[in-house]
């Protein structure tokens, strides 16, 4: 099968989108951005590649007919089986990475004792990884570094406590190891792994386990059937990054103007805030860009302004949305400036304001920034779409909404809750295009 892909290495995240010869999406991918854009780039296109399959053997065991109304839920538990399964090879991983670090990091007369508290700790990451991968269940990310370095540094502080070791220790050997997993591409691990998962799922569904050849036979033809990268197009703020000829990159104001085009065909004006700039994009009913403005010299007001505000409340980035939610009275903010935010929240506090309120304020604050973009830009028009991550903060979003209609009145907002992905939509349909409609056929050298 022949696909087409597009990758948006952003400052914060990296996504990638997978689409057939139909122009149907068949897979999205997201990771950090590191500091290693190459690996991001492989690591985005990887997921995006894994989510395609998954996407895949769902339209495969459909047509079987082999799960008889029960296929959301098989896939549903295979998809978490395989993360868990994926997550334990990292895990293992970073442990033998560790080990190593403990061996080179000189602890002294410490080192037995912190091997010991090591093996430990990666004992109670091994047995309590099932629970994360749960139904149900809910991590704060999806990211491995985020949830075994989240884990490991409070289970970690638990063992040195309790057999009195120093805690910077074992935090020493985690920051020492990390980057060198976080950092590995897993390029054959889909078959290994599917097959791992395969038999928890049946453990997990035993009576889709009588069934067991008519679900495998499905899945086994989707793993055999190669997916050949026809095109690929690279966008986002590391783009010069990219592994690719110039001929594959586009600018981020053409991929993000073009994937909201395809989102939302009515598409006249985009707003995108990502985590390093805010985009205000006007196009034309082809989805070609007709004007725009950014702040591209400062990340005030957008997801990197937001997590540094996070992390000086002490709450996950996630977390902030819904706690300004339940304001009820609006404080203003005069500053939407990184360096200065810190200080003027501490001030706000102090004055006895509510940390609910000042949330409010902040975000009113961040949107009134990107409507001052979206003047310069030409305006907002009908039907109007927000994408980038900030799209799906709901505090964010009630502050657009209640601006644009106190500023241009009723118009169409269109929030897709993939809009994440929106850039690279936009880069896989310019890949798209350059086959089906243009005849270019990608160079093997370039295929990341």
């Amino acid at each position: 099968m022949r696909c087409f892909i597009g990758i948006d290495l952003g400052s914060t995240t990296t996504k990638a989108v997978v689409i057939d010869e139909q122009h149907r999406i068949l897979g999205r991918g997201i990771t950090n951005s590191r500091s290693n854009y190459d690996t991001a780039a492989t690591v985005a296109k990887q997921e995006a590649l894994l989510s395609a399959r998954f996407h895949l053997f769902r339209e495969a065991l459909g047509t079987s007919g082999a799960l008889n109304g029960g296929l959301d839920e098989f896939v549903g538990q295979l998809e978490r089986d395989f993360r868990l399964e994926q997550f334990l090879v990292q895990l293992a991983d970073l442990e033998q990475v560790c080990a190593k670090s403990v061996a080179t990091a000189r602890f002294g007369e410490a080192e037995k004792a912190v091997s010991t508290a090591l093996g430990a700790v990666f004992a109670r990451l091994r047995q309590e990884a099932p629970e994360l991968f749960a139904p149900g269940a809910k991590r704060k990310s999806d990211f491995f570094r985020d949830i075994a370095g989240s884990r490991y540094l409070a289970i970690g502080e638990e063992v040195a406590k309790d057999s009195g070791l120093r805690y910077d220790f074992l935090l020493n050997v985690f920051d020492r190891s990390i980057i060198e997993v976080e950092n590995r591409v897993y390029l054959d691990s889909l078959a290994p792994h599917l097959l791992a998962a395969l038999k928890r799922t049946f453990k997990a569904l035993p009576e889709t386990a009588a069934r067991g050849e008519a679900v495998r036979a499905p899945i086994q033809g989707v793993l055999d059937m190669p997916l050949e990268e026809a095109y690929v197009v690279g966008t986002g703020y590391g783009r010069a990054r990219l592994p690719f000829s110039k001929e594959h990159v586009r600018s981020e104001i053409l991929c993000h103007g073009l994937g909201a085009h395809v989102m939302y065909p009515h598409t006249a004006t985009v707003l995108d805030i990502g985590g390093q700039d805010t985009k205000a994009i006007q196009v034309d009913p082809q989805g070609i860009v007709e004007s725009f403005q950014m702040n591209d010299r400062c990340a005030a007001g957008c997801g990197r302004y937001l997590g540094y505000i996070a992390d000086e409340m002490n709450m996950g980035l996630h977390e902030l949305g819904p706690l300004a939610m339940k304001s009820t009275k609006m404080v203003r903010i005069n500053s939407t400036c990184t360096v200065f935010a810190g200080a003027e929240l501490r001030d706000r506090l102090s004055l006895g304001e509510k940390r609910e309120d000042i949330m409010a304020g902040l975000h009113r604050a961040i949107i009134l920034r990107a409507m001052s973009i979206l003047a310069r830009s030409g305006g907002v028009r009908n039907e109007f779409t927000f994408t980038g991550g900030v799209a799906k903060n709901e505090a964010a979003v009630k502050s657009l909404t209640e601006l644009i209609a106190e500023n241009y009145g009723k118009v169409t907002l269109n929030i897709d809750p993939d809009s994440i992905y929106t850039g690279a939509l936009g880069g896989a349909t310019f890949a798209w295009r350059a086959v089906m409609e243009e005849g270019k056929a990608i160079e093997k050298r370039e295929a990341a």
